[in-house]
């Protein structure tokens, strides 16, 4: 298994605190080896393997417990007095009205209680509802590419482009290693990435939204992975897709894209109006969880290296625990004589304050470099001000705005 330091001390954090910790992502992204790897912690940390119960509901062995008051008694009947009893229930949505047994078990003393649930089962918020301020929740995302780098001993340039190409899904940097034939890597992955999508596409979202139309769901999704990074709006993708043949209403589509987003498959990022300091109502960018996911749907005819690079940095500053928005302020164009909106790849609030950033694939010609330069200049505050390139730079900061190699970034 790959290790996932960063999301196992968050576990660690929490280990034997009053609440319930709640994990979610998308499918495969590795919740479930995520419980092994802390149950092993726990092992070594001196705690006996009596003390642990781990039930995965999607284990035939555990049907009997599908009813709330049968999984309670059965947990109730292991649980050792007088020692803290570590109980992991995965895909807990197969058990009926399972809210209850975890009412009961949260109550006990001696009981650090631990959950995942299906995206298809739980929408945004629905954790909220059902164990109303009783639960933390630690997302989780597919591999890193530092998490990535740690099981490859090979060029970290050659690894990152096979990073790109061959995804961050746990599993499939397992089949890459597995794999002693490498020719035969491409059509491994793109059949195990078929699996992943398309229980997405009909479980995840499918049952989700009742949505039967499944093809009109497809052609919305590699509409979305062909324009990550791109500003847009409900209203304005409708009537792209309405030119293009497709007929469908903005509350529709919205419908759609709000299951997109609830089953981890997309993420919407905000603008923020960087003087106003307040969040816009219009147009936000979408990222897919996955860039892998993008070459399996789109091929190599449309890498878009420069949107594919900002898709990973955003992934990257979400797993740093900070809340990333898309930049937009006003300024003055002395060359046309009159205020123009100015974009930030990413506006981001964490610990230490606001960081803003921006992503392109090479700054090397002169043009580019001071089109990226321009908004970070524009703003007078004294925070940290970043562009992430794909280059190696030969400078390392210009008046204070650093300009870092992704990888070194990615690697930070």
């Amino acid at each position: 298994m790959i290790e996932r330091k960063d999301y196992l001390q968050k576990l660690i954090g929490w280990k034997d605190k009053q609440v319930i910790k709640i994990l979610t992502g998308i499918r495969r992204s590795g919740k479930s080896t995520l419980f092994r790897l802390y149950q092993e912690y726990l092992l070594s940390a001196g705690i006996q393997q009596e003390q642990i119960i781990n039930i995965n509901f999607e284990d035939p062995n555990f049907s009997r417990l599908l009813d709330w008051e049968a999984l309670y008694a059965y947990i109730q009947s292991l649980l050792i007095a007088g020692q803290k009893n570590y109980v992991f229930l995965d895909e807990i949505q197969n058990v009926k009205d399972f809210q209850k047994a975890a009412d009961g078990l949260f109550i006990k003393e001696n009981v650090d209680l631990y959950l995942t649930g299906s995206n298809s089962h739980f929408q945004s918020g629905e954790w909220a509802t059902l164990i109303a301020g009783r639960y933390v929740e630690i997302h989780i995302l597919p591999l890193s590419f530092k998490e990535y780098m740690t099981a490859f001993n090979e060029d970290r340039n050659e690894t990152f482009q096979q990073y790109l190409r061959y995804s961050g899904f746990p599993y499939a940097a397992q089949l890459l290693l597995q794999n002693d034939n490498k020719q035969d890597f491409p059509s491994q992955i793109r059949e195990y990435l078929s699996g992943i999508y398309n229980s997405i596409v009909l479980k995840d979202v499918g049952e989700n939204k009742k949505i039967k139309d499944v093809s009109r769901l497809e052609k919305i999704i590699r509409f979305m992975a062909n324009n990550i990074g791109n500003l847009t709006s409900i209203k304005k993708m409708s009537d792209i897709m309405i030119s293009d043949g497709m007929k469908i209403f903005p509350q529709t589509l919205e419908t759609y894209i709000d299951a997109l987003e609830n089953s981890y498959i997309f993420y919407k990022a905000g603008r923020y109006d960087v003087k106003g300091k307040n969040l816009l109502r219009t147009q936000d960018k979408y990222y897919l969880s996955d860039v892998g996911l993008r070459y399996y749907l789109l091929g190599d005819a449309d890498s878009d290296t420069g949107r594919v690079l900002e898709n990973i940095v955003y992934l990257e500053l979400l797993r740093r625990g900070l809340r990333v928005y898309v930049g937009k302020f006003d300024v003055y164009d002395k060359t046309i004589s009159k205020m123009k909106s100015t974009e930030i790849d990413f506006v981001v609030e964490g610990i230490n304050g606001i960081e803003y950033y921006q992503v392109a694939q090479s700054i090397l010609s002169e043009e580019t470099k001071q089109r990226e330069l321009f908004p970070l200049k524009m703003l007078k505050d004294n925070y940290k001000k970043t562009i992430i390139t794909a280059d190696i730079p030969f400078v390392k900061s210009y008046d204070g705005i650093e300009v870092k190699n992704i990888i070194d970034w990615l690697l930070e």
